[in-house]
């Protein structure tokens, strides 16, 4: 257990060696070689990244001159491997293994930058030589994620650094726990796990209540297709919430935490495991934090991968050991939650506000973002944008602004045709919307919703009627079935949306989706089915010409639905080479060489390879 003198004598120390990676200078001439080792990075070889540097520091004997520190998610995924060396903040990307010698070789020891290996702004098409040089990162704003990519998540010395465990201090050695409450209260947070409740308010109600036990629980299960907020918090900066919810045990009266973590994070997990021991060793978590009586102590749950675990009450009982279905409300959590005691749920993102908010105060976090909606919020940008990856922005910011200002637009020159927010709980925003502000408001107004932050773009290529099937089929694979409305309600949805995109759609199918969507949103359980028919409402509502063509035309004007395609062979553009017959795999097309090719609709089976191997693009999908 450390003293706080001691744990001062680390951030000073510890400090003096870091603060290069926050612009400021220092007397060691020293490089520091930071390599992202969050899952997307790791799954492109960033692990044997910093095994080579570090054999290639040792063979080198260039041990004064380096050091190698494996840290959390850049955001750019799209351009990952990616490497920092400090203090010049050079921003290497797409980095390989063998890439290795040539850095160490011009960079470390000879102070030369190695050019192929910077990113391309996609605006500018200039090369950055910093992260501060791309588009990506101008308009962002890292507030829950400004320790991902700094600092080494596996070493509390580093997180101390940066003013790690001084907001838990403040709160035990300065402030009761209704000041902290107080505090969290008129920041304006509010939950970044889907609906918006305001944290503090949560908080309140569980402290009011009466009780031998109470629990704090972080929701770590995030299972929105697409999204890894949480995961790239957890791999990149895991003590930030751990002492969040210290800090919220404080308030509540609650001396036992719960993190319940989908097992598919194993990153996440073991970095958990890890931080947890290390806080532990140095007295900030467990009994006499900071020389007082306060105890908080916090464990692992592994999930399954339910999505339906991420609703709060099916959370709480599969920590519980039993199957993870969600409960009726009221009672809510706060008056009995796990175990039947109080119990307050924040997810990752929320969490990971906390400490900077007790340090810095509510009127610095509130005076970010919008009235109602304030700070930051993490996305997981993916789908059809340039920069693919993880944005920390504003709240307030536009649509148009995180596709094409953060997002680099869309490839190939493609028009925008929608984003999907809130994941499958969420809606489709059309690009009449583009410039509507993002926050909980303006998004429930347009028939969408924050949800967790998951953000998905299409293109003109995409049908939104498959798409709304597709996380239609999402939600019913994921319900725990337990009430009808979402059981039976989502299956009927979905049967008429798979007829529809087969080309059997029929009059009357689209209010019949409306009546079905209103009844089990009224209806069902929990969030999971009172939510369910939200991209089938938001499609109907932004694209019901797309449904129509598709009941009433038998046409999927995306050209996506693979049973109202046709493939065509356009006469004055073919050479009659007959490379899409020889590639055709039921022999559909035919015709003499030198001459148009035709292909028999009966035997088509709309595999696209013909269209793929034409070298003339004289087949058309229509």
């Amino acid at each position: 257990m450390k003293t706080i003198k001691e744990l001062d004598e680390i951030r000073k120390s510890v400090y003096e060696k870091v603060k290069t990676r926050v612009g400021v200078e220092s007397k060691t001439e020293k490089k520091s070689i930071l390599v992202c080792g969050g899952t997307g990075c790791t799954s492109s070889k960033s692990p044997k990244i910093v095994e080579e540097l570090e054999k290639g520091i040792r063979e080198r004997h260039l041990e004064d001159k380096a050091e190698v520190i494996k840290t959390g998610c850049f955001g750019l995924c799209a351009k990952g491997p990616i490497m920092i060396i400090y203090p010049r903040e050079t921003f290497y990307t797409m980095v390989k293994p063998e890439d290795v010698e040539e850095i160490l070789t011009e960079d470390i020891e000879k102070g030369n930058v190695v050019e192929r290996l910077l990113a391309k702004d996609i605006e500018t098409e200039t090369l950055a030589h910093t992260l501060h040089e791309l588009g990506f990162y101008k308009k962002q704003h890292r507030l829950a994620l400004r320790n991902c990519g700094r600092i080494n998540p596996e070493n509390i010395d580093e997180y101390l650094a940066f003013d790690g465990y001084k907001a838990l201090e403040k709160v035990l050695l300065e402030m009761t726990p209704s000041e902290v409450i107080d505090t969290v209260l008129k920041s304006g947070i509010r939950g970044r796990g889907g609906a918006g409740f305001p944290t503090g308010r949560k908080w309140a109600f569980a402290a009011n209540v009466e009780a031998d036990q109470k629990y704090v629980c972080c929701n770590a299960d995030e299972g929105d297709p697409g999204a890894f907020m949480d995961r790239s918090v957890l791999e990149g900066d895991p003590h930030s919430v751990l002492e969040a919810m210290a800090i919220a045990g404080y308030a509540i009266g609650s001396n036992q935490g719960y993190i319940y973590v989908r097992a598919e994070y194993p990153i996440a997990v073991n970095r958990l495991k890890i931080a947890i021991a290390q806080a532990k060793e140095y007295g900030v978590l467990g009994s006499n934090i900071f020389g007082t009586d306060f105890e908080f102590n916090i464990d692992i749950r592994l999930g399954a991968g339910a999505f339906v675990c991420g609703e709060e009450t099916a959370l709480m009982t599969s920590i519980e050991g039993k199957r993870g279905e969600p409960r009726t409300r009221p009672p809510f959590p706060a008056v009995k939650g796990l175990f039947g005691k109080p119990t307050i749920l924040n997810n990752v993102e929320t969490l990971a506000n906390i400490p900077e908010i007790i340090l810095k105060g509510a009127e610095w976090f509130s005076s970010i973002g919008t009235e109602k909606s304030t700070g930051t919020k993490v996305f997981a940008v993916g789908g059809k944008i340039n920069n693919t990856g993880l944005v920390e922005v504003p709240m307030g910011i536009t649509l148009r602004e995180i596709v094409y200002d953060i997002g680099g637009g869309i490839p190939n020159g493609k028009a925008f045709k929608a984003a999907q927010t809130g994941g499958p709980s969420g809606g489709c925003i059309p690009a009449s919307h583009l410039d509507t502000p993002i926050d909980y408001d303006s998004l429930m107004q347009i028939g969408s919703m924050m949800g967790s932050g998951g953000l998905i773009v299409m293109d003109e290529d995409n049908c939104m009627v498959d798409i709304a099937k597709f996380f239609l089929e999402f939600t019913i694979s994921e319900s725990c079935g337990k009430c009808p409305p979402c059981r039976i309600g989502t299956k009927k949805m979905y049967d008429i949306l798979d007829r529809i995109t087969k080309g059997l759609g029929e009059e009357g199918d689209i209010e019949k989706l409306e009546e079905l969507a209103q009844n089990i949103k009224k209806s069902a359980l929990c969030g999971l089915g009172q939510t369910a028919p939200n991209p089938v409402l938001s499609t109907i509502k932004y694209f019901r010409e797309e449904y129509e063509a598709h009941i009433k035309e038998k046409r999927c004007p995306a050209g996506a639905c693979k049973n109202l395609v046709q493939y065509k062979i356009n006469e004055e553009k073919c050479k009659g080479c007959s490379m899409c017959a020889r590639n055709c795999p039921v022999s559909a097309i035919s015709g003499e060489v030198k001459s148009p090719f035709k292909i028999d609709p009966q035997k088509c089976i709309k595999c696209g390879l013909c269209m793929q191997k034409c070298p003339f693009k004289a087949i058309e999908k229509k």
